[in-house]
């Protein structure tokens, strides 16, 4: 069994062998796939660093594969990393985690709602001393009124419910350092919510707020169904008190059941009455049912996860690794049997 080490002072960066490691998962994002690599581009060759850009396709039906190809050809920075299928997003950055080679990396949406150009300052926050640099949402341009009260809803409910907190209003744009990374790819679990997982491991933790952009070109992938099942699958993941909550919920109602009984029964020993029975007897049948039905559909949440853990199925499954010059290459921890990655 392997055991996490962390310490208590991240070790400065050495000044001239800083490498940064920038990692765009994707999918379907043809349209702002150029912009996106022109902008980052231009502010990594700004800096001076060294660097590499590793796409990774999370399971793409359409050109975006081919549209970097096309872009990135000249590049020997860059890497495209394709998963067999769509995994999602929180496996699509496992791999590119687990490919990273920098000192320090980068998680970016291709979407440039997080401007690629606040990469110097997170830089700057890093050889600071922070092994975290996480960015903090303080305006989100271009979304409802409803979408952002409900991520200002969702953050305050998780960390009232889980433990650690996660920082609120901070998505997936951060800095790591390579020990924070080294640490991530020891946790074994399949189902990942990173935002939590980043909260859990610790480390020094520095907060820079930027305000979100709209997004540059394309759709977003994420209705409000597929954000509601990330927000379930953060607090099931990180608590255990949406169990709680529904064993003092169905305590409450049995002892409202009992009282009510009670009531009837008084009543019908003490004066007589004749108990009219039929729509309050539906009306209690129906709650209860309600309330039974919601209990065992979040028992089999948790039961659910133990059953995929149990498993032991690997996060992502690589189909090929795409290097400039143009180049495919089957992941090594696969051998020849294809580019199932255990990290």
């Amino acid at each position: 069994m392997s055991t996490i080490q962390t310490g208590s002072k991240a070790e400065p960066p050495d000044a001239g062998a800083v490498k940064l490691s920038i990692i765009i998962p994707f999918l379907n994002e043809q349209e702002v796939l150029p912009h996106c690599h022109a902008r980052l581009s231009s502010v990594l060759n700004v800096m001076g660093e060294q660097y590499e850009i590793l796409y990774v396709d999370d399971g793409s039906s359409d050109d975006s594969v081919a549209t970097l190809v096309n872009i990135t050809r000249e590049s020997t920075k860059t890497k495209i990393i394709r998963l067999s299928r769509n995994f999602g997003k929180e496996a699509a950055m496992s791999a590119g985690l687990a490919h990273a080679s920098g000192d320090a990396v980068i998680v970016l949406d291709a979407d440039l709602q997080d401007p690629p150009e606040l990469i110097p300052d997170m830089v700057t926050a890093w050889k600071a001393g922070a092994d975290i640099v996480a960015m903090r949402r303080r305006f989100r341009d271009g979304e409802g009124w409803f979408k952002r009260l409900s991520a200002y809803a969702f953050y305050r409910i998780l960390n009232r419910l889980s433990r650690p907190a996660v920082p609120s209003d901070t998505g997936d744009f951060r800095l790591m350092s390579r020990r924070v990374v080294d640490t991530l790819l020891q946790l074994r679990e399949r189902c990942r919510y990173m935002k939590g997982l980043y909260a859990w491991i610790g480390f020094p933790t520095t907060i820079i707020e930027y305000d979100r952009e709209r997004r540059a070109a394309g759709k977003t992938k994420w209705n409000y169904l597929s954000l509601l099942g990330l927000a379930f699958e953060g607090i099931t993941s990180f608590s255990t008190k949406p169990l709680r909550c529904a064993t003092i919920i169905g305590a409450f109602a049995a002892l409202l059941g009992g009282s009510f009984g009670f009531w009837i029964i008084f009543k019908t020993i003490f004066f007589g009455e004749d108990v009219p029975g039929y729509p309050s007897m539906i009306a209690a049948i129906t709650l209860l049912s309600g309330i039974q039905l919601l209990t065992i559909g979040l028992l089999g949440e948790y039961v659910g996860k133990t059953y995929i853990e149990a498993k032991q199925r690997p996060v992502y499954v690589v189909r090929d690794v795409i290097e400039s010059p143009l180049q495919s290459i089957v992941d090594p921890t696969a051998g020849n049997g294809g580019g199932i990655a255990y990290y």
